[in-house]
């Protein structure tokens, strides 16, 4: 995408975390933005005749009053984050400072930003593509090493260069197709090899196939390794997940049948985020209540990449079905139960044993490529570029016109071109900006 002038108010946000701190960060971004921090800047030179990726100390005024001792930083179009002239104001971390330095900014002349707006103009003035903002978010949200990872890796353009890549190729054949149309007059012409397309065709649909099977280490990565912790009523569930949080998360009870439904919590071990499930107890009862509780676990089950599955007599029988890694633990070892098992005192917090066997359950079933998915947008679209692609096989296999081709691989560059941003709509981009924060 070319870079281009999409906006024109200038506008204006706290870039850092809300509350008090040392300092704060406020953004301005917009054709009037070293304009506008200048009119309230006093300080050894002008901003407006200060050159670009340069910082200046000052004050903010107006008139005799001072606000603050701030530091502003100058980028210019098009070297800054958004593409347009941009000032980053450090002042001190007052909420007070803060919110009038904002105040003060609107008044002359600034809009409150929106939610993801600085970045929604970085990727309208071609600075990103729209996975590479969206990664943007991810990034801030990242609440472990292999999330933060990940989310690096799509900024730097991983999924935006692989794609790039194919629907480039894709896109020069389409054109010779679309020629062979325009010349249907002559149907000995032919200017798209049929055995080149072939093959790439099945090079397309070999690695589209390919990172829809990334999605679900993706996805884990994203939102944590769904871990369900499962046995019989009074094995030490509820404790052991306790053990795991480090705090009371779920009830603990002698009583059999306590817990009636599935609680979730997530934990970070060794960089890896994991999605705890501590569920029901499961045996055969009519109370109606526990019943669901035991049908819930058994779903949890299903769902989890890895179940822990626990015990304290050395007993695992179960008709649980399931698809994920199973570990065997033995609880109460404090009581002095033996058996097979990984054995641990989830009451005296000793588990050390089972958080070393996650992690590395974790790693071997997180080995990254190069390219991965995380998003589900992206997955959505990327299934539906497989489906036109596998339609594009299926009709060179049975000898279809160039025409009917054409219109398969046009849904494909269609579904690849929405992934990157380079076919969208104001609403797709609405929806995905609007979850941002507002400084970003």
């Amino acid at each position: 995408m070319q870079s281009q002038k999409f906006f024109m108010a200038t506008i204006c946000a706290i870039s850092t975390a809300y509350g008090a701190g040392g300092i704060a960060v406020i953004r301005v971004s917009g054709e009037q933005a070293v304009a506008i921090v200048d009119s309230l800047f006093a300080g050894r030179v002008r901003l407006c005749d200060s050159a670009a990726n340069t910082i200046h100390f000052g004050r903010i005024q107006r008139g005799n009053e001072v606000l603050d001792e701030v530091l502003c930083s100058v980028f210019r179009a098009p070297h800054s984050f958004t593409g347009e002239d941009t000032v980053e104001i450090a002042c001190h971390g007052s909420l007070y400072i803060q919110q009038e330095l904002l105040r003060w900014l609107i008044d002359a002349g600034c809009k409150a930003a929106e939610p993801g707006e600085f970045t929604r103009r970085a990727f309208m003035n071609g600075k990103m593509d729209l996975t590479q903002a969206e990664a943007v978010a991810d990034l801030i949200a990242a609440q472990s090493k292999a999330e933060k990872d990940l989310a690096l890796s799509q900024l730097r353009g991983s999924v935006s260069n692989e794609l790039a890549s194919l629907r480039e190729r894709l896109l020069h054949f389409t054109s010779l197709i679309e020629l062979e149309l325009d010349f249907a007059d002559h149907e000995e012409l032919e200017f798209a090899d049929r055995t080149e397309l072939s093959q790439l065709a099945d090079e397309i649909e070999t690695k589209l196939a390919a990172l829809m099977a990334s999605f679900r280490t993706g996805n884990a990565i994203r939102n944590g390794i769904p871990v369900a912790i499962i046995g019989a009523p009074n094995v030490g569930k509820s404790t052991l997940l306790n053990a795991l949080l480090g705090e009371q998360r779920a009830i603990v009870s002698d009583i059999q049948g306590t817990t009636r439904d599935t609680i979730e919590d997530t934990l970070v071990l060794d960089g890896i985020l994991f999605r705890l499930i501590d569920t029901a107890g499961i045996r055969d009862t009519k109370d109606t209540i526990e019943q669901l509780g035991v049908e819930r676990s058994k779903q949890a089950a299903q769902k989890a990449q890895i179940i822990i599955f626990l015990s304290d007599n050395g007993q695992w029988t179960t008709d649980i079905v399931h698809s994920g890694t199973i570990i065997k633990v033995l609880n109460k070892s404090d009581l002095g139960v033996k058996g097979d098992g990984i054995l641990i005192s989830a009451k005296n917090g000793e588990i050390e044993p089972l958080k070393r066997e996650l992690v590395r359950i974790a790693r071997a079933s997180l080995q990254t490529s190069a390219v991965m998915l995380s998003n589900a947008r992206h997955y959505d679209a990327i299934t539906r570029a497989h489906d036109a692609i596998v339609r594009v096989q299926k009709g060179m296999a049975q000898g279809l016109s160039g025409e009917l081709l054409s219109m398969d691989l046009q849904d494909c560059l269609s579904a690849l071109g929405e992934v990157t941003g380079q076919i969208t709509n104001a609403e797709v981009l609405s929806n995905i900006f609007s979850k941002f924060c507002i400084g970003k």
